[in-house]
């Protein structure tokens, strides 16, 4: 039985008033793959991670996540397609009053509902995973730029998603701190075999972390 596509687009168009960002754009993502979207600030990339989540809708043509159409979805029924992504935004939308622990298991006590022993195992299994451990019950403020970047990707990936969006998630940090960022998301990839899109206008990020 064939398996439908990670992430589809058919013929999709996106444009704020007289701008068009977007113009009959149709690809498909295989199920295990990481992809990348290169590009200048302001060519669509992040425009397209919201465009998959449904906090955007096109003028035009389909969206298909996991081989659901997604564009013509209710709210109600876009938070259950949600539950399945994961996402680390640019501005990391971190709680600045909850520690690590609290930042990492959010979604997984006040969404999924886990037990707080679960939720504590998984929260401990994830920042060991990123090598964070020693910082769980720290305060965002006390960290670094390159660990925060950290703590956001082990918040989206510890409800197990099946899809992970990447929205430029090493910009502004330095080169050193960046490497230590891509190789968390390269391990990702080759261990954990999730589906993967990764966002930047970062030339050396690409080609650090694209396999093809």
């Amino acid at each position: 039985m064939k398996t439908a596509p990670a992430v589809e687009f058919e013929g999709v168009s996106f444009a704020f008033d007289e701008h068009v960002i977007l113009q009959d754009v149709s690809f498909a993502i295989a199920n295990g793959t990481m992809t990348i979207l290169l590009g200048e600030s302001g060519a669509g990339k992040s425009v397209t991670l919201k465009l998959i989540l449904g906090l955007l809708r096109p003028d035009e043509g389909a969206i298909r996540v996991n081989g659901e159409r997604v564009d013509t979805m209710r709210e109600q029924e876009l938070i259950r397609v949600r539950g399945d992504v994961g996402m680390v935004f640019q501005e990391l939308a971190l709680f600045d009053s909850l520690t690590v622990a609290e930042n990492v298991g959010y979604r997984l006590s006040e969404e999924m509902r886990w037990p707080e022993a679960q939720v504590r195992a998984r929260v401990e299994d994830v920042l060991g995973f990123i090598g964070l451990g020693e910082f769980i019950d720290r305060m965002p403020s006390e960290l670094s730029g390159g660990q925060r970047r950290r703590v956001a990707i082990a918040r989206a990936v510890a409800p197990k998603p099946s899809l992970i969006l990447f929205d430029d998630p090493t910009t502004g940090l330095d080169p050193i701190i960046a490497a230590t960022v891509n190789d968390e998301i390269v391990k990702l990839r080759d261990l954990e075999n999730v589906t993967s899109i990764f966002v930047t206008q970062q030339i050396r990020d690409a080609f650090y972390i694209a396999t093809h």
